[in-house]
């Protein structure tokens, strides 16, 4: 595989080991609930309009997954200190803790799949998960969103 074909391969790979997950453990929360609770987890609050463009999907299509996060008690809006006419959403212990229960959900799910590699491939995916996670810090990189 060439150097310029990789990073699509492993963005398209995850994408379907993420599908994968969901159905074979037969997880009904949309994929956005995640992505915006990690995002919150990693980050910390956030104001709806920076979550919509992290989402990279509409302000008033991330009000309404807030809304329902809010109500399932897995988000809290408060004002925001900055900038009293704002609204920061944060996550909740009970969001807290379904992320860290959909974590292990989802690596109890896939761990089959990968039961057979050996330590040589386990180092080759453990690596290239810490370059990855390196090159996604959006705080460090905000502008490449």
């Amino acid at each position: 595989m060439k150097r310029v074909d990789v990073i699509p391969s492993l963005v398209l790979s995850a994408y379907a080991l993420a599908r994968i997950a969901a159905q074979d453990a037969g997880n009904e929360a949309p994929a956005a609930q995640w992505r915006v609770l990690s995002l919150l987890e990693q980050q910390g609050g956030r104001r709806v309009g920076e979550l919509a463009a992290a989402a990279r999907t509409t302000q008033p299509g991330m009000t309404r997954l807030i809304g329902t996060l809010e109500r399932d008690g897995l988000v809290e809006r408060s004002p925001d200190a900055a900038d009293s006419r704002g609204i920061v959403v944060d996550i909740t212990a009970a969001g807290a803790s379904a992320l860290t229960a959909w974590r292990a959900e989802f690596r109890d799910t896939l761990a089959p799949r990968f039961a057979g590699l050996g330590d040589e491939d386990w180092a080759a995916i453990t690596r290239a998960a810490e370059i990855l996670a390196a090159h996604t810090d959006t705080e460090r990189d905000g502008a490449h969103r």
